[in-house]
C-alpha cells in the first residue's frame, strides 16, 4: 500500500509540475473550526523554547523527487563518452554556461550563474548512498531516514533538529501538504502550505471567539495534548500576524508551488521567527521520456522553474543568504546512455547543488569517476561521493553539529571540501 501511495504521489507531482502547481490549504473547510481545525498540526507540533534572536542559520532542503539526471544539469563538458551516449539529449559544450575546468552548467541555470560566479553556489557530482537501490520507494526512504536499517525510524532532519537544540515554534517547517520522511520523529515541526494557509478556517468574525474558546478548552487539566494545543494556538496567532503584514519580495518568484514555497521560506527567515530547518519538495524528475535538450523538453522546463525559484530566493534574502544553506537532493541518478524514448532510466550516481553562505563556491566538489565504459556502474554513473559525507560536512561546518554519528549512525564521516 505504501508503494502504491508513493507512486500515486509521484505521478500527481509530475502532473502538477507540467501544468503549474496550485496551493493546497492545510486547514481547510468552512466548517473545520475548533479542535478539528487543529488536528493536522497537533500531531506534529510540540513545545519548544528559545528566543528567535538566538537563531542565525537556516537549512533549506529541496528534495527533487523522481531521480534527477544530474548529467543533464552539471555536464561533463566536451566528454565524448557523454556525447556519444546521448546523441539526442546531450548538451553540447558550446551551449553550456561556464562551470569549472571539468563541468559546465545547463543554460536553463542562467538565473543561478551570478551566484556560481560569486562563490555562493557549488555542487557535488556522482553522489550516492551505497544502501539505496534503483527503486524510488526504497531509495527515497533510505536517503530520508539517513540509514538503511529499519531500526532507525526517525528522519535525518529530525535527528538534526535534536542535535541543534531547542528553538521556537517555527524552528522547523515542511512546506506542502504532508510531512516528509526526513522530518518524521519527536522533534517540534510544523506542516505549512504557506503562512496564509496556516489558520483556522471559518468566518473572520468568529476567529477571535474560536481561539478564546480553544484556549479555555485546553486549560485546567494535565495532558500531553494541552501543551501541543497551546503551541499550535501560539503558532496560529503568529502566522496570522505575518499573513496580515504584506510581503514584498525583492525579486519576483516564478508562478507555481515551488516559487510559492521558497517565497514563504524567505518570508519566515526575514521575519526572524527562528526558522532552523525547512523542507521543500518537487516531483517531476522521473524522465523516462521527453527529457529533451536545450531547445525544449521536460528537463529544460523543470530546470528553468527550479533555477528561477532558487535565484529569486537568493536575491530576495540579500545579505541574509550568508546565514542560509539550501541543498538539493534526489533519490538516485540516471543511466548514462539515453533510452529509446529520448529519456533516461533509473541509475546510480546523482547530483547535489548547494546555494548560500560558507561554500567553497564556483566549482564541482568530490571525486569524479568519469564516463569511460570501464568506470561505469553497470551502465550508470558510479557513486563516488556518499551523500552522508556532503550532509555531514554541511552540518559540522555550518550548524555546529559535533557528532555526525548521531545523525548518520551507520556511516564513518569523511569531508568533501565543499564547505569552509
Amino acid at each position: 500500500m505504501r508503494a502504491e501511495q508513493v507512486c500515486e504521489e509521484l505521478t500527481a507531482q509530475k502532473d502538477a509540475w507540467r501544468h503549474g502547481f496550485t496551493r493546497r490549504r492545510v486547514l481547510a473547510g468552512a466548517g473545520a473550526v475548533g479542535v478539528a481545525a487543529l488536528g493536522s498540526q497537533l500531531a506534529t507540533t510540540r513545545v519548544a523554547f528559545a528566543a528567535p534572536e538566538t537563531v542565525t542559520r537556516t537549512l533549506v532542503v529541496v528534495f527533487l523527487r523522481g531521480g534527477l539526471d544530474g548529467l543533464s544539469v552539471i555536464v561533463p563538458a566536451g566528454d565524448r563518452n557523454y556525447l556519444n551516449a546521448r546523441p539526442n539529449i546531450g548538451v553540447q559544450t558550446s551551449q553550456l554556461l561556464k562551470g569549472d575546468n571539468t563541468f559546465g552548467l545547463h543554460p536553463a541555470l542562467a538565473p543561478l550563474e551570478p551566484f556560481w560566479k560569486a562563490g555562493t553556489m557549488a555542487a557535488v557530482h556522482a553522489v550516492h548512498n551505497p544502501d539505496a537501490s534503483r527503486s524510488h520507494f526504497q531509495a527515497q526512504d533510505c536517503l530520508e531516514r539517513g540509514s538503511a536499517s529499519q531500526v532507525v525510524r526517525t528522519g535525518w532532519l529530525d535527528r538534526t533538529l535534536g542535535a541543534m537544540g531547542p528553538g521556537t515554534t517555527f524552528r522547523a517547517i515542511a512546506e506542502g501538504g504532508s510531512m516528509p520522511r526526513s522530518l518524521v520523529g519527536t522533534e517540534p515541526k510544523l506542516v505549512l502550505d504557506g503562512v496564509e494557509g496556516f489558520r483556522l478556517s471559518g468566518p473572520d468574525y468568529l476567529h477571535d471567539k474560536t481561539l478564546n474558546a480553544l484556549r479555555t478548552l485546553y486549560t485546567g487539566f494535565e495532558h500531553p495534548v494541552v501543551q501541543q494545543a497551546k503551541v499550535t494556538l501560539a503558532a496560529l496567532d503568529q502566522a496570522r500576524k505575518l499573513a496580515n503584514t504584506p510581503y514584498r519580495p525583492v525579486a519576483p518568484y516564478p508562478p507555481g508551488g515551488f516559487g510559492d514555497q521558497l517565497r514563504d521560506v524567505a518570508r519566515l527567515i526575514k521575519a526572524g521567527v527562528g526558522l532552523r530547518v525547512a523542507a521543500v519538495e518537487i516531483g517531476g524528475w522521473d524522465m523516462h521520456t521527453n527529457l529533451g535538450n536545450v531547445d525544449g523538453g521536460d528537463m529544460r522546463n523543470n530546470l528553468t522553474a527550479l533555477a528561477q525559484g532558487m535565484g529569486a530566493f537568493a536575491t530576495d534574502l540579500g545579505d541574509k543568504l550568508s546565514d542560509v544553506t539550501l541543498v538539493t537532493m534526489s533519490e538516485f541518478g540516471r543511466r548514462v546512455a539515453q533510452n529509446g524514448n529520448a529519456g533516461t532510466d533509473h541509475g546510480h550516481g546523482s547530483l547535489m547543488m548547494m546555494l548560500g553562505g560558507g561554500l567553497v563556491g564556483g566549482q564541482v566538489h568530490g571525486k569524479w569517476p568519469g564516463l569511460a565504459p570501464s568506470a561505469l556502474d553497470n551502465g550508470d554513473l558510479a557513486g563516488a561521493n556518499d551523500v552522508r559525507d556532503v550532509l555531514g560536512e554541511l552540518l559540522t561546518r555550518r550548524f555546529n553539529v559535533g557528532d555526525v554519528k548521531k545523525i548518520f549512525p551507520e556511516h564513518d564521516f569523511k569531508t568533501i571540501g565543499a564547505f569552509r
